[in-house]
Order: C-alpha cells, then sequence, then structure tokens
C-alpha cells in the first residue's frame, strides 16, 4: 500500500468527530492569516477540506487538490454550489496556465513524499506561481520529531479542545493501526531546515522559516517559498506572521 492508497480508503485518523471538526477549521483560520487581500489560491493535497468555504470569503478563487480520488470525490459533492471553489483532478493541475495562482497552500504534504515526488510538486508550484507569488510549506517534520512527540503534542491540543478522554483512546488504536505499520515501513520524509531551504534552491524556490507551524505539532516547521528575485517580500511575510499570528490551529 502506498500513501494515496492509504489516503484514498478514507481511514479514521481522527480519535472522533470534534477532532475532525476542530482540526479542519483551526487549518483554514491558519491559512487566512497567509491571505493578503484578494487573490488566487491553491490548497495542494488539502484532505477532506471541511471548512475551506471560510477560506473562499476571502480569496477570488480557491483550487483544491488532492492526488486520492475519493477524497476528490468527497470535495466534489461537499463544495458543488460554491462557484469560487474548484476542485482539481490530476489533469486539470496539469493544465492550470502558467503564473495563475498567487499563493499555493501545501500543509501536512511534505512527508508523504519521497525526493522525486517532492521535486514534482516544488516545480508544479514554481509554474503555476503568478509574480510575487508564494507558496506556504507547513507541517514539515524535522529528524527529532517522531511518534511519541507528535503523541504528546496531540493530547495537548485535545485537552484544549474537549476532546482528551477520545485521544488517548485513539492513540490506542493508533499502535495497532494501518497508519502506524505504514509508517514503519514506508516512512516519513523528514528534513532539517537547511535541507529544506537546499532542496528547494536545486529547484528555484527560495525558502524563509515561518512561526507558528500551521498545526498544533510546533515541533515541525513552516516556511514560505518565493522565486529568488521574491526573497524580500518572503523574509516581510515572515516577520508579519512571526509577530502577528500566535493562536492555536490544529493538524493531525
Amino acid at each position: 500500500m502506498s500513501w494515496i492508497e492509504y489516503w484514498n480508503a478514507k481511514p479514521s485518523i481522527y480519535v472522533n468527530a470534534r477532532h475532525k471538526q476542530v482540526h479542519y477549521r483551526n487549518i483554514a483560520d491558519g491559512i487566512g492569516a497567509h491571505l493578503h487581500g484578494r487573490g488566487r489560491v491553491l490548497d495542494y493535497g488539502c484532505g477532506e477540506a471541511l471548512f475551506s468555504h471560510r477560506v473562499a470569503e476571502n480569496c477570488d478563487q480557491l483550487y483544491l487538490y488532492d492526488a486520492a480520488p475519493a477524497v476528490r470525490e468527497g470535495l466534489e459533492a461537499r463544495y458543488s454550489d460554491h462557484e469560487s471553489i474548484i476542485v482539481l483532478g490530476d489533469e486539470d493541475l496539469a493544465q492550470l496556465p502558467r503564473g495563475s495562482v498567487d499563493l499555493v497552500i501545501a500543509n501536512s504534504v511534505v512527508q508523504y513524499l519521497d525526493e522525486a515526488g517532492l521535486a514534482r510538486a516544488i516545480r508544479t508550484w514554481k509554474r503555476i506561481l503568478a509574480p510575487g507569488g508564494r507558496v506556504l510549506v507547513a507541517d514539515v517534520i524535522p529528524r527529532s520529531v517522531g511518534a511519541a512527540t507528535d503523541a504528546i503534542a496531540l493530547l495537548r491540543f485535545a485537552g484544549r479542545n474537549g476532546f482528551l478522554t477520545a485521544a488517548c483512546a485513539g492513540l490506542l488504536r493508533t499502535f495497532f493501526s494501518d497508519y502506524r505499520r505504514l509508517r514503519g515501513s514506508l516512512g516519513l520524509t523528514q528534513l532539517e531546515e537547511h535541507e529544506v531551504g537546499d532542496f528547494f534552491a536545486r529547484q528555484g524556490l527560495k525558502v524563509c522559516r515561518i512561526h507558528p507551524n500551521l498545526g498544533h505539532n510546533q515541533g515541525r516547521m513552516a516556511f514560505i517559498a518565493t522565486a529568488h528575485e521574491a526573497t524580500d517580500e518572503a523574509q516581510h511575510t515572515s516577520s508579519e506572521v512571526s509577530s502577528g499570528q500566535h493562536g492555536a490551529v490544529g493538524n493531525i
């Protein structure tokens, strides 16, 4: 089983319905902090995106893309009546015009891609970025963050949001789950900060680390990536986000 096949099978990775709702609501609000005026946004690897209508309220066009066909089917059903939200398949993504997107969101994506897959994704993001466009790459896992760190972060998040008992039971279920077995067999891509910078630079994008991460696990990292000529703008964005966004936002 690949990671795409895993997500396509609609796995239960949330401990209960409240966990899922809080996770997607807070991710949407976290994305909102990066919307600098109206524009065209691509949420790449968006998952179920339960609160993307909140993102769409603050941009001109929101594209949702996920590699898992079953996830896309759910998105199409959920947002069929939202004119400003368009769900993309693989061919649709490939046909997006050059320079047509102002902001790409890639949250909780890097860890599920091998080196070749990440390079392909970055080339896609670079091709569709409009002049001055940005890529928000979030939830990148450094090597020092393992399953134990993730579990502690989840329990703290659950305690703040009223599902601590369910989270404890969910962690026990996860120990025997396909997710844990896949994480052991396929692994997760883990990168240090300088490795992220080097890898993106080889694809023609400059990255700046920002805080906080787009997620409850602040042991993980977030970056703004831009074309090299937009480096100054990315550094300005990093300063704004670091000083102006301190609320807790949820992630898996």
